[in-house]
């Protein structure tokens, strides 16, 4: 083992504040380590929706190519974009505790997925999200959104605050216009004391000057302004796990949505690393790994894996350790959210991972089978399969 540990990640905020709070599990153990950004095949292709990628992995290989070459030490992933299939001389070290794991729906005015009006555009990058989204509001309309945590924020608010910003300059400009013209007639009676009513009513619109509301905003507010605008969303489904990493999550306003119908993906939520050599595997395992979130992302892979869905089929797969069982709840969609097979299921810890596997088979007898082939047809017609 290296003095110094040379942990690879990608270069996103998101994917760098995931590494730093790895490094600093590490340094708590005298550990030195040092992160290595690389870009990976999913940040190469920006403007394709991340079941479009080709296989599961887009956002992984890369990285770990960097531990299997000897050019890093260990990697960092967000454990539900790892592949379910074995790492050949890859193990995943540690897995640190979990962050909340389900999914908000961030609107502008706070409005929860059943308060959306129809016809409402909800934007999502996932398969999954987009299939429940469609199964508990057909009436809405789902676009694809792709890009970081903030990107996609940003593409939400950009349309509400360039009209405000509008609206407030022709505001200014007409109360500009008003008060030279209340000016010239000042002696003209009744029609300058109209005009003046006039400009007070354009007055009492808004409270700050353009100027004012401006330095106002937030950083993302801001940016969202610069943002050109090619699909306006109503609101849009995110990760909550993923906003408040990004410190976002109390910058917009959120409604968690239901995990009864909003069951979240394998691992969401939880970040694996990975690595190859046997002593910094121990010192990984020894310094971020929680077993009960080990325990449960055990299940949810597990269950994946035996469906053999990957990315290509809208899976929800949620466990949770309560005592001496885990609970897990499955859920798998065709793609248009119209069919679909669900259960829930207590688990015996001391043989999770093989009640797991009979569990994802149960699932598979029942149907489930026929929708993730039914999605990797539509896939392979579409020109994406894995």
């Amino acid at each position: 083992m290296t003095e110094t540990l040379r942990l690879a990640t990608r270069g996103s905020d998101l994917a760098l504040r995931q590494a730093e709070t790895v490094r600093e599990a590490l340094s708590s153990r005298r550990r030195d380590v040092e992160l290595r950004q690389v870009e990976t095949r999913g940040d190469q292709i920006p403007d394709e929706l991340i079941h479009r990628l080709g296989k599961t992995g887009a956002f992984v290989r890369a990285l770990d190519e960097e531990v299997l070459s000897g050019d890093a030490d260990l990697a960092v992933h967000s454990l539900k974009d790892l592949p379910t299939e074995e790492m050949a001389d890859l193990v995943v070290a540690g897995v640190p505790e979990r962050a909340p794991s389900g999914d908000v729906v961030v609107h502008p005015d706070g409005l929860g997925i059943e308060d959306l009006p129809a016809g409402a555009v909800v934007g999502t990058g996932s398969l999954r999200r987009g299939a429940q989204i469609r199964a508990a509001r057909p009436d809405l309309t789902v676009e694809p959104i792709r890009g970081n945590v903030d990107t996609r924020l940003e593409k939400l608010l950009a349309p509400g605050l360039q009209a405000e910003h509008e609206r407030r300059l022709i505001a200014a400009g007409e109360e500009s216009a008003l008060t030279a013209e209340g000016g010239d007639a000042e002696d003209e009676g009744d029609e300058a004391d109209a005009d003046e009513a006039d400009a007070d009513e354009v007055d009492a619109d808004f409270d700050r000057t353009v100027e004012e509301w401006f330095d106002s905003l937030s950083d993302l507010e801001r940016a969202a302004m610069e943002r050109q605008v090619e699909t306006e969303y109503d609101a849009v489904v995110l990760a909550e796990a993923g906003l408040r990493r990004s410190n976002l999550f109390y910058e917009v306003e959120t409604t968690r949505l239901p995990r009864e119908e909003f069951v979240p993906a394998a691992g969401q939520g939880a970040i694996a690393v990975t690595a190859s050599d046997p002593d910094v595997i121990e010192a990984v395992r020894e310094a971020v790994d929680h077993p009960r979130t080990r325990v449960a992302v055990t299940v949810e892979r597990t269950v994946l894996g035996e469906l053999n869905g990957g990315c290509v089929a809208p899976i929800g797969v949620s466990a949770l350790v309560k005592g001496e069982h885990v609970h897990v709840r499955a859920r798998v969609l065709s793609t248009d959210g119209t069919e679909e097979v669900a259960d829930t299921r207590d688990l015996p810890i001391r043989s999770h991972a093989t009640a797991a596997a009979e569990f994802a088979a149960d699932l598979a007898d029942r149907g489930a089978d026929d929708l993730i082939a039914e999605a990797r047809d539509e896939a392979a017609e579409a020109g994406t399969d894995d």
